[in-house]
């Protein structure tokens, strides 16, 4: 791991963001809270916030942190027939939260795939990234597009 210890403890945020396309069918469980397995979000949104704290055992060389606020959002898209998936990470720390929030986002749309796939195995993730990342020496990165 990188040392990190001489740097000074600043609050980072980081937001990311992806999405699952699926068929409308699927969509319309979801919402409706239909699915065999259960509350599809719900579940999805509590596999994000465990996903964040979770990030130092999953990715070899991250930090371990103490994270101060996992938020997880969905929004639902009828035209695209798919879920866009949120996450705010935070922290008080030496080091950046991205590789939290993207773990997040990754894992809470792997979690929907999982409650869904007997339905439609054909869902696709797509369009997994970082969107903001504020704090620390490296300052303020916002994604333009």
């Amino acid at each position: 791991m990188v040392g990190v210890g001489a740097k000074a403890e600043t609050r980072r945020i980081a937001r990311a963001r992806g999405s699952i396309r699926m068929q409308a069918a699927t969509l319309r469980l979801i919402r409706e809270g239909t699915a065999k397995k259960g509350d599809v979000l719900g579940v999805a949104r509590l596999a994000a916030i465990q996903a964040a704290k979770r990030t130092a055992d999953l990715i070899p060389l991250a930090h371990p942190l103490a994270l101060t606020r996992v938020g997880a959002e969905f929004e639902a898209d009828a035209v695209q027939c798919g879920i866009t998936l949120t996450v705010t990470v935070e922290t008080l720390g030496r080091t950046g939260v991205e590789m939290e929030a993207l773990t997040a986002v990754s894992v809470g749309l792997l979690t929907i795939y999982d409650m869904c796939k007997a339905v439609d195995r054909g869902m696709r993730i797509e369009g997994v990234l970082l969107l903001e990342k504020k704090g620390g020496k490296s300052g303020h990165y916002l994604r333009a597009c």
